[in-house]
């Protein structure tokens, strides 16, 4: 009798869950294999780390999914997701690795599939998506005018979500970090996939970043790797994350105490790093990869729109 062979994944995902049980299992719904299209379950795997959740994160939420998940628990968790990152990368499996800091965050369903073809254009491909909220503006703002759990619920109804991912463009506003981002400067990617050997040069994320959340931990993984020598940065065109009500340290709250999280976050930056945070620069222009939901061409064509005003024509000779 011959032993089954077990294959290895091309491209494994690691997410970090901390207390949000009605966010953890759609974000993971939407990586499983029954709502990713163009990959076969065998080609991907999903490493939940659960980073001290009480109650801790039920196992049978990862067994009832279709796909490769795997479930690792810290229990002696440390504020900073960075820890639980790293063991996650320790634990991958594939040649391409993803990360994602916020498990609150649902992705679209060509994630893995484009994910993949980005990551392949080059040893030190930066393979970034971009961000967005789940609501009508940035959910600090959306929360002062009454946005709240159940009016998110009642979005996801309206348009029977999971049956089309791509659907969530209509319910949702880019992030802060990401406005424009087809054509503008990104400041992050919560949904990052590099080669494993360009983890490797990394060194993963920097466990100094140890505030609550993580501080500046995403923002400046993204920074490192896109200033990387022979980096290129590639944009998925039309697959995102969006991101669920859930009390988050810096994107649920006021602005005015995000304004204090950042007085301790830069500083802690600055004295990492040696120079204060800055959005990087990418030196080489993005590549572009995927296709444009029907449900996003309107904010694409606006951004296009909004950055062709921006050129500045020379005055054409007499």
């Amino acid at each position: 009798m011959s032993e089954k062979i077990e294959r290895k994944p091309d491209v494994s995902l690691v997410v970090v869950v901390y207390n949000i049980p009605r966010e953890a299992p759609r974000t993971l719904l939407s990586l499983s294999a029954a709502y990713q299209r163009h990959i076969d379950l065998d080609d991907y795997e999903v490493i939940v780390v659960d980073n001290g959740s009480t109650p801790p994160v039920d196992r049978q939420l990862i067994e009832g999914l279709s796909g490769n998940f795997r479930l690792i628990r810290i229990d002696q968790a440390l504020p900073s997701p960075a820890q639980a990152l790293n063991r996650g990368l320790a634990e991958a499996r594939g040649d391409i690795i993803g990360v994602m800091i916020d498990g609150a965050r649902m992705v679209t369903p060509g994630l893995f599939h484009f994910a993949r073809h980005g990551a392949r254009l080059s040893d030190k491909a930066v393979v970034a998506t971009l961000g967005w909220y789940l609501g009508p503006d940035f959910q600090w703002r959306s929360m002062e005018s009454g946005y709240d759990r159940a009016r998110e619920d009642a979005l996801l109804a309206s348009i029977d979500w999971p049956n089309d991912g791509y659907r969530l463009f209509e319910i949702g506003s880019m992030d802060e970090s990401s406005v424009d981002g087809w054509f503008k400067p990104i400041a992050e990617s919560n949904a990052l996939f590099l080669r494993r050997e360009f983890w490797e040069a990394l060194g993963g994320l920097d466990e100094r970043f140890d505030a609550p959340g993580g501080g500046l931990l995403n923002l400046d993984t993204f920074n490192r790797a896109i200033e990387w020598p022979d980096a290129q940065l590639v944009v998925l065109l039309g697959e995102a994350t969006f991101h669920q009500l859930h009390g988050g340290t810096n994107t649920n709250i006021p602005l005015v105490r995000q304004h204090d999280n950042w007085s301790v976050w830069g500083p802690q930056y600055a004295s990492i790093r040696g120079r204060p945070y800055g959005i990087p620069q990418p030196k080489n222009g993005p590549t572009y990869v995927g296709t444009l939901p029907r449900s996003m061409l309107a904010r694409f064509v606006r951004a296009g729109g909004q950055q062709l005003e921006q050129l500045t024509i020379p005055p054409q000779p007499s």
